[in-house]
């Protein structure tokens, strides 16, 4: 199940750190401006609202992580969950089996980039789109989703991702165009 909030500046950020395990707490609080703050408690809430709502639990989850840095929450190695934020929004993903997702901004990006992350085939819908930056950020959004899923993180070669995407994977821009997200199973 996917959740979202895309009202970042709607809640009290210090009631809401108050209702974060510490170690999330101590991880909101290394971010210097609010915002950055605002957004990594945000992830984390959408995560509790979650594992109450599908699997009854009420206590603050705790994260261990992988080799290559994927969380897992602690004593639940049955539940997947990926969690990403972005300028406008924050989003967590709950299963019973691994998953991926990652949340971007719709914003201008940079020739270069494209140049180092995409391939031909994806240079060209990129080209070719009607909104080139919303193209970038669906591709972008769905190769962050695929490497979550795995684990690997951006260490792997960017333009071979979506070679041979997994079975699942999809796509949505926010109605208002502020946002994209992926997920991926």
């Amino acid at each position: 199940m996917i959740y979202l909030n895309d009202n970042i500046f709607d809640f009290d950020l210090q009631a809401a750190l108050a209702e974060l395990s510490d170690q999330r707490r101590e991880q909101a609080l290394r971010f210097k401006h609010e915002f950055g703050q605002r957004t990594c408690a945000a992830a984390y809430l959408l995560l509790c609202e979650g594992l109450q709502k599908e699997y009854g639990i009420t206590e603050k989850p705790e994260f261990e992580y992988g080799e290559q840095g994927k969380p897992f929450i602690v004593g639940h190695p049955e539940i997947h969950f990926n969690l990403s934020h972005c300028r406008e929004a924050a989003i967590c993903i709950i299963a019973d089996h691994p998953v991926g997702i990652d949340i971007e901004s719709i914003r201008p990006f940079k020739q270069t980039l494209v140049d180092y992350t995409m391939n031909e085939e994806e240079v060209a819908r990129i080209q070719q789109a009607e909104r080139p930056d919303i193209e970038f950020i669906k591709l972008w959004t769905q190769k962050e989703a695929v490497l979550k899923l795995s684990g690997e993180g951006i260490s792997k070669d960017m333009k071979q991702v979506l070679v041979n995407p997994p079975a699942s994977l999809t796509t949505v821009i926010s109605e208002d165009e502020r946002y994209v997200y992926s997920n991926c199973y």
